[in-house]
């Protein structure tokens, strides 16, 4: 077992271990910080999709889910990319768009909020069509 004491910029200072001796000081940290981005990516996904958590201890459900937080760090990183912004930021301006539910004796009107102008430009570079304004309309007779 190889155990290296970093610092890794902006996080603190760790003890590391691995059982790869032929690994630096430097490439254990650098692996360790993304194994955090890829945490932090799909707990952020979990969040959006209200997922509970989750324990493993078959070999191939977990790496099932480092496939999937890996792939969560992917879109993520797509997203970025393309929208030339912060995770963060297109998230938060995401979660603004509301669905809103209009009922009365007279039926039910689903309608999204409408976009703003970021929104309109971050589906615009990911190439995701808006959603429809009225989403459904359920008027009694």
């Amino acid at each position: 077992m190889k155990v290296v004491d970093v610092c890794i910029f902006g996080m603190g200072k760790y003890l590391l271990s691995t059982r790869d001796q032929q690994l630096s000081a430097e490439d254990i940290a650098l692996g360790y910080k993304q194994l955090m981005e890829v945490e932090t990516a799909f707990r952020t996904f979990k969040n959006t999709l209200s997922l509970r958590a989750v324990y493993h201890s078959k070999d191939d459900r977990i790496r099932t889910h480092v496939l999937l937080c890996w792939l969560a760090l992917l879109l993520v990183r797509i997203a970025e990319t393309e929208v030339g912004d912060t995770w963060h930021r297109i998230r938060r301006q995401m979660q603004q768009l509301n669905l809103i539910e209009f009922l009365d004796k007279n039926g039910l009107i689903l309608q999204h909020t409408e976009l703003t102008a970021d929104q309109c430009n971050i589906m615009k570079n990911l190439d995701i069509k808006p959603p429809q304004r009225v989403l459904k309309v359920n008027l009694g007779a």
